[in-house]
């Protein structure tokens, strides 16, 4: 790989959505890559605090319809939206899989969270630049209910859930743009 192959695909790294999915399905030998590449992010300390559950098949509609059931207990009825509603539904049946991120705390919290919780998203990033160079659509998404996914998953003590890492092979040309403003207006040189 040259150094112009990775600053490709770091520039080329775009959230692809699960409506922009099509039928193909991702491989497990894929998803067993992806997950060994995010095993490789820095941790303090060792902690490697990341952890996954891959959903597949029919654990990704349970997932739906325990999100939109979630959903709809919380939500008040001036507030409650059908089509958000159902987007919760669509999205986990669209995606190829579905990884719920999770962060397992060190037990003896020897360094703080949010050094466990910057590594949990290092994984990520791993992840998300290796679908982006194998041209795999993927999409982080952090919605309220994560607070809630003790429901559905047995989590350890010490373990909470980030977010949902969805996963689909998309048609070329279909991940759109990213914009960044220029470098110069977020750095300040200091000698």
């Amino acid at each position: 790989m040259t150094k112009a192959d990775i600053n490709k695909i770091i520039r080329n790294r775009r959230s692809v959505f699960p409506a922009q999915y099509n039928d193909k399905v991702v491989s497990k030998a894929f998803i067993e890559i992806l997950l060994e590449n995010a095993n490789w992010a820095p941790t303090h300390r060792l902690t490697q605090p990341w952890r996954f559950k891959v959903l597949q098949g029919d654990a990704k509609s349970r997932l739906g319809v325990f999100l939109s059931d979630t959903y709809t207990d919380i939500t008040s009825n001036d507030d409650f939206s059908p089509f958000k509603h159902k987007k919760i539904i669509n999205n986990c049946n669209a995606a190829s899989a579905i990884i719920a991120i999770c962060m397992q705390r060190d037990i003896k919290e020897r360094i703080p969270e949010w050094e466990e919780i910057a590594s949990t998203a290092m994984a990520v990033q791993n992840m998300w630049l290796t679908c982006t160079s194998h041209h795999v659509g993927c999409y982080w998404s952090t919605p309220k209910l994560i607070k809630y996914m003790d429901g559905f998953f047995d989590l350890e003590e010490g373990e909470r859930c980030l977010g949902f890492f969805y996963l689909g092979n998309y048609n070329e040309g279909e991940s759109g743009e990213s914009k960044r403003d220029q470098i110069e207006s977020k750095v300040e040189w200091v000698e």
